[in-house]
């Protein structure tokens, strides 16, 4: 099968699709995958690192901007949607996964245009713009969640699952030894995150030297939580802007703190790793908040909402949770209860069998 993945922006959209990806081509021989995304993107960093194909169509979004600014964009619209064309002339593909972003549209409206049969993978619970509006031309729309169901036309849905990569899949149970920290807000970084964290420092003194921290910060705060580590005298830390190896980075933790995004807690709960979600609190329908109560409704993890996070707060659920190895083993097995281990196949079954009925 020769794929087409449409999409990206932010870690949420390209990470599933990578997982997708890399699930085909180790199964199924001879198939082919290609990815449309911007040179913007966290795609242009990540794929060319992981040996993915990537090609850029030159497009920015609409979603937030004044009108003046959406009219100004309507020359890259155009320039997009014929640069899209293009791609698939060149690369042909059997059918086009298109899994939210910007860059997405141009690519799916595209492929009507060809006659090329589309699929749609939605993430979370309340959908992004674009898979609002090209839903209703996919042949199939594959959701991590059921509610979702409602946004799509009827008889087009299927419940897959989040997929996650198939390092993630392989997260042995908690690791043995001191306990390990690991702090991140998404793929660019959560600033209310990172300053709560050193704020909670000077309340977590006891724990200096007996707990291990990895804290992804984004580019734009990585020197201030440096400096914050350096201050406070810890020394037991790892801190970087991005992680490239998150496998690893979660196989070597007991718990996380982090937003509530549907990657993140398809990540979580494959794992199986206790988790304080603070959710961003102005994601599209609230869904990141809808995510973390019905992980903490199960036992798997703690909801912290942002309006309360305070250095002090975290400090107090931080240290009940890291001097407490049996919670963190149940909150574990909680989460795995949720994780959904075959979603990539599971959508891919769906790009197989529209392709099936296009011939």
């Amino acid at each position: 099968m020769r794929l087409l993945l449409a999409g990206g922006g932010t870690g949420g959209h390209l990470f599933p699709a990578v997982a997708i990806a890399q699930h085909l081509l180790a199964n199924d021989a001879g198939s082919e995958v290609l990815f449309v995304g911007t040179e913007q993107g966290i795609e242009a960093d990540v794929l060319p690192r992981l040996q993915l194909p990537l090609k850029t169509i030159d497009i920015a979004g609409f979603v937030g901007k004044p009108w003046g600014a959406k009219l100004a964009l309507l020359p890259k619209l155009f320039k997009s949607l014929r640069q899209s064309l293009a791609i698939l002339d060149q690369f042909r593909p059997n059918v086009v996964l298109g899994v939210g972003g910007y860059a997405s549209g141009p690519v799916l409206v595209a492929a009507t245009q060809r006659g090329v049969p589309i699929v749609i993978h939605e993430q979370n619970a309340h959908p992004g713009l674009t898979n609002r509006l090209v839903g209703r031309w996919a042949s199939s729309c594959c959701l991590s969640f059921a509610e979702t169901e409602r946004y799509f036309p009827s008889g087009s849905t299927h419940q897959t699952g989040n997929p996650v990569r198939e390092e993630i899949r392989k997260c042995p149970p908690l690791p043995s030894g001191k306990p390990q920290l690991l702090v991140f807000g998404g793929s660019r970084g959560a600033h209310a995150i990172n300053e709560a964290v050193l704020a909670a420092l000077p309340h977590l003194s006891g724990l200096k030297g007996s707990m291990q921290i990895v804290h992804q910060t984004g580019r734009a705060d990585e020197q201030l939580v440096r400096e914050g580590y350096r201050d406070a005298g810890w020394e037991d830390v790892v801190v970087t802007p991005f992680i490239d190896d998150m496998a690893t980075a979660y196989a070597t933790s007991h718990l996380v703190v982090c937003r509530a995004g549907a990657t993140t807690i398809a990540e979580l709960t494959v794992c199986g790793r206790a988790a304080l979600l603070i959710p961003f609190p102005h994601a599209a329908g609230d869904h990141q908040t809808a995510n973390a109560v019905a992980l903490a409704e199960k036992g798997a993890a703690l909801h912290l909402d942002q309006s309360h996070l305070s250095g002090e707060r975290l400090a107090e659920l931080l240290a009940g949770l890291c001097n407490d190895r049996r919670r963190l083993e149940e909150m574990a097995g909680s989460a795995r209860t949720f994780g959904r281990p075959d979603a990539a196949e599971r959508v891919l079954d769906q790009c197989r069998a529209v392709v099936e009925r296009k011939v």
